[in-house]
């Protein structure tokens, strides 16, 4: 794979992520503050879809550059990547879950609603991406 497919490629999915991520983020926004407008939360929804967005971009990237490199075994990277990013969840909740909130519930929604969205995201384009090759 040369320097312009794995560019060309970097910036299609990058945009596909910014369109889901945008869309997403528009419909969650109308829910909430539609439907939820009482309900306390303490993270703030674009910041919630700036960490999925950066963490799928960078497994996404990782497997892209391993994959142009050549290694066409790219699950482990990709379960890695899967790993390191529930670990820097967990860091990112960390405040939020050792908190005095008293009702953790909306926020852990409003945080693992979108990640699973994002995961199954992540996994399709990646396989598409993978069976193209």
């Amino acid at each position: 794979m040369t320097y312009e497919i794995l560019i060309k490629s970097q910036i299609k999915f990058f945009f596909k992520l910014l369109g889901v991520s945008g869309l997403l983020f528009l419909i969650h926004y109308y829910i909430l503050y539609s439907f939820f407008e009482t309900l306390q939360t303490t993270l703030q929804l674009w910041l919630i879809y700036c960490v999925h967005f950066f963490l799928v971009y960078a497994v996404f990237s990782i497997i892209n550059y391993r994959y142009s490199k050549g290694k066409e075994d790219v699950f482990n990277v990709f379960m890695a990547g899967t790993l390191l990013k529930m670990v820097l969840i967990m860091l990112f909740l960390l405040p939020l879950i050792l908190s005095d909130q008293k009702n953790k519930i909306p926020d852990v929604l409003n945080f693992f609603l979108p990640y699973f969205i994002f995961l199954a995201f992540e996994v399709y384009f990646i396989s598409k991406f993978l069976s193209q090759k």
